[in-house]
């Protein structure tokens, strides 16, 4: 790094940088500096204009006013690839990897290395290696993107933007799909690279990252640098006020008080790939029913096995004391069970189809007469849901145009609608901003207090205790115990989880 360029000026500057798509201003003055082997945390909700900045940064977008300098030069990249060879790098939230190439021809697409005409694998292989050690993950260069989950290919990504010699990354959500042992490395990783003076725009809603990894914060609200600060340990409740623009008094709504009946019963569950194990717990009406763990305990696999969606090897899973099929999900939505899955915009919508459209896919059997859904019926359908569960979107809305938090709140909706007895969400506020997960837990409250019986997993130590009654532990697929709520304390998981 030279000193004295960076004692002269910033790494990174933006100065007056604005946007606007036709006559819908969507930023507005925005000045920022990034010193040389700096974290700047980037906080807002969604909406706010932090991925609009950041694609501006990363070449995806031209800025419709402003100007920005890198290294003291001027910076105005005509695409991302001019970035890349600039040395600037955002990694997306949502992974942008090829599932049919191998992991090494990922991470050197677009900079293959070439020796005599020909691709040199061996060099690809050895360099992938090389940082696919560095992030902790032991899987061969050549396994296909396809076979990983999602926090490996997460690492892939990183890893990648590390084989390009980035002077600033950006990074959108980083540990959404990360682990406990995972995100720490990539701590690590950081902090060695801002040693090598490597800079990064971080872009997180998990506050205990920004207080752990950030040199500075930045405020965004809509469109507007609202706050800046010279520490990432400020007051979460200051943080959260400047972000949403109103004081949050509490995050976790105060917990009801559960039934006494037994709605849902877990019996000496194993799943026939081995993915989990001799699993026992049983849910009361009106509970809200955690299950934590690192990656890997077979957390995702359990609640998917418990819903129909895989076969167990031996258990079973009673609803009301009658036994649901195994590997039926058909069966188990008819009966009452449900589940939000854990990667909603693979799984739980469709993103290129309105709102209406998603909300009625999964209640055709209540709005169809004859085999034929009348538009009318359904539109009415979905107003109504979205007026429920607070939806910022219309009917006819596509998905992809929607935020992050209301995505989610579309795949609640549809499934509440079929009045469930047990719904499980799996990883419910996953890269969802603070006020869209205030809103999302005060939604899970309420379907407690009427009775429903809910389930959720969560990577997010401060969600599952902020929300459950109870906690089962997971480790190598097997339930380390539950704990109840004068018991649920971080220590105490982590203790069970790593056991």
């Amino acid at each position: 790094m030279n000193a004295n360029k960076s004692a002269q000026a910033p790494l990174f500057r933006a100065s007056n940088i604005g946007k606007s798509f036709n006559s819908v201003r969507v930023l507005e003055d925005i000045s920022l500096d990034i010193g040389y082997g700096e974290v700047v945390a980037l906080l807002g909700e969604n909406g706010a204009g932090k991925s609009t900045f950041s694609s501006i940064v990363a070449g995806a977008l031209a800025p419709s006013k402003g100007s920005m300098f890198l290294a003291g030069e001027p910076y105005a990249p005509n695409g991302p690839g001019a970035a890349m060879a600039q040395g600037i790098n955002m990694i997306h939230q949502e992974i942008h990897l090829l599932p049919d190439l191998s992991v090494a021809e990922n991470v050197f697409l677009g900079h293959l290395p070439i020796s005599r005409g020909m691709i040199d694998r061996q060099t690809m292989h050895r360099e992938t290696e090389k940082q696919l050690r560095r992030l902790g993950l032991d899987i061969s260069p050549q396994t296909p993107v396809r076979q990983l989950k999602i926090a490996a290919q997460q690492l892939v990504e990183i890893a990648r933007a590390l084989t390009l010699n980035s002077r600033l990354l950006i990074l959108d959500e980083p540990t959404a799909a990360l682990g406990k042992d995972e995100t720490e490395l990539l701590f690590k990783q950081i902090e060695e690279l801002k040693k090598e003076g490597v800079s990064f725009i971080y872009i997180s809603h998990r506050m205990d990252e920004i207080a752990r990894i950030a040199d500075k914060v930045v405020v965004m609200r809509d469109g507007h640098l609202i706050a800046r600060h010279d520490s990432g340990r400020t007051d979460v409740s200051v943080l959260v006020s400047q972000m949403v623009g109103r004081p949050i008094e509490r995050l976790f709504p105060e917990l009801p008080e559960p039934l006494d009946a037994t709605v849902l019963r877990v019996d000496r569950l194993s799943d026939k790939s081995g993915r989990f194990h001799d699993v026992s717990f049983a849910v009361r009406a009106g509970e809200i029913f955690g299950i934590a763990g690192i990656v890997g305990a077979g957390r995702t696999e359990l609640v998917q096995a418990i819903a129909g969606l895989s076969a167990v090897s031996q258990g079973e899973v009673l609803l009301d004391d009658r036994p649901l099929p195994a590997n039926n999900v058909q069966a188990a939505i008819h009966a009452g069970v449900v589940l939000i899955p854990e990667d909603r915009k693979t799984e739980g919508v469709i993103l290129n189809q309105t709102i209406a459209e998603n909300l009625a896919y999964c209640n055709l059997d209540s709005l169809s007469s004859y085999g034929v859904v009348a538009h009318q019926r359904m539109a009415a359908f979905a107003r109504e849901r979205i007026a429920m569960l607070g939806i910022k979107g219309s009917a006819g809305q596509m998905l992809d145009k929607l935020s992050g938090g209301n995505q989610q709140k579309v795949v609640i909706a549809k499934w509440i609608a079929r009045n469930p007895k047990v719904i499980i969400l799996d990883e419910p506020t996953r890269g969802i901003d603070m006020g869209a997960r205030a809103a999302i837990y005060e939604l899970i409250i309420d379907l407690s207090k009427t009775g429903v019986s809910v389930i959720v997993v969560s990577s997010d130590l401060e969600e599952v205790i902020g929300l459950s009654h109870r906690v089962m532990v997971m480790a190598r697929g097997c339930s380390q115990g539950i704990l109840h709520r004068p018991q649920i304390a971080p220590d105490s998981i982590m203790t069970l989880a790593t056991a």
